[in-house]
């Protein structure tokens, strides 16, 4: 499946049960309200989905009820990167033998501090190697090290490194979309640009707001295609601090603590992440305006 006009992806949370164990009939209920909403893409396992706190077995699992659910409806993208370029190849190939998923989120590998020439060589492996088509995901506030745009624009020449999510600055978003392929998918991994992101040229946003905001994302992004900036922007000022509120805790605390209010149950993040106090609970659900 292609991600043509696909601009609002959501990063998904993993649902657990009481007993914090990967809850199948949750996670259908939150897909189906998630494709309710105006979600056009899926991110699963991903970091909003703890995927450093899920098994491998969990993974899998995970990435085969998920796609049974979606059935074809939407992408899917599979959070297969590590810090190990062996390990990331080898689970991205069992991935890739999952009916329904479309393509790859490899981070940028974290704690051993690659410089730019080894991130090539990684994702140059990852890409020939995995047998799925590759995103980037560059997020340096996690990961320690930044991805540059030269080295994004290098990569993105690879026919099977297809598309970056990019949590920087605006202006190295905006260089990515200015000199890259036509073809090459550049998402922001910040709520907060989601507007600029889209205005700038780029594809789109891989939101965590779009678990509760869906609606009004969308409607932001039908602004901006019918030309009505002012609009769209009203919608980007309402939202912002929302989306800010959803990481006023360690993710995805409060994102999963908003699912749960708003009758949409997804049990609680594993440790470490602890689970919101009720006086950060109230401080989330006044800012966020649910009831």
């Amino acid at each position: 499946m292609n991600f043509k006009n696909v601009d609002l992806m959501t990063a998904m949370v993993t649902p657990f049960n009481d007993q914090q164990q990967v809850d199948d009939e949750r996670l259908k209920s939150l897909i189906e309200h998630l494709l309710a909403h105006g979600t056009q893409g899926l991110l699963v396992g991903g970091t909003t989905g703890e995927a450093p706190t899920l098994t491998e077995a969990e993974k899998l699992g995970l990435l085969k009820k998920a796609a049974e659910i979606v059935a074809g409806r939407v992408p899917i993208i599979a959070g297969t990167g590590s810090n190990s370029t062996a390990a990331t190849i080898a689970f991205t190939q069992k991935v890739s033998q999952i009916k329904g998923i479309d393509a790859a989120l490899v981070v940028v590998p974290y704690y051993n501090k690659p410089d730019q020439a080894g991130m090539i060589a990684h994702f140059t492996a990852v890409a020939q190697q995995g047998g799925l088509p590759v995103i980037i995901y560059n997020i340096p506030g996690r990961v320690i090290v930044k991805m540059n745009v030269e080295t994004v624009l290098e990569l993105a020449q690879n026919p099977n490194i297809i598309g970056i999510k990019q949590c920087t600055s605006m202006e190295e978003y905006g260089a990515i979309v200015e000199n890259a392929p036509a073809d090459f998918l550049v998402y922001t991994g910040e709520d907060s640009q989601s507007l600029a992101a889209k205005e700038i040229g780029g594809a789109g946003v891989i939101s965590v707001a779009s678990h509760i905001y869906g609606d009004e994302m969308t409607a932001m992004f039908q602004a901006v295609a019918k030309g009505e900036i002012a609009k769209a922007a009203k919608y980007q000022r309402d939202l912002t601090p929302k989306m800010a509120a959803l990481f006023s805790a360690p993710s995805p605390s409060p994102v999963k603590a908003a699912l749960n209010h708003v009758g949409q149950p997804v049990g609680e993040p594993r440790l470490p992440i602890l689970p919101l106090t009720a006086e950060q609970q109230t401080k989330l659900y006044t800012t966020l305006n649910i009831k």
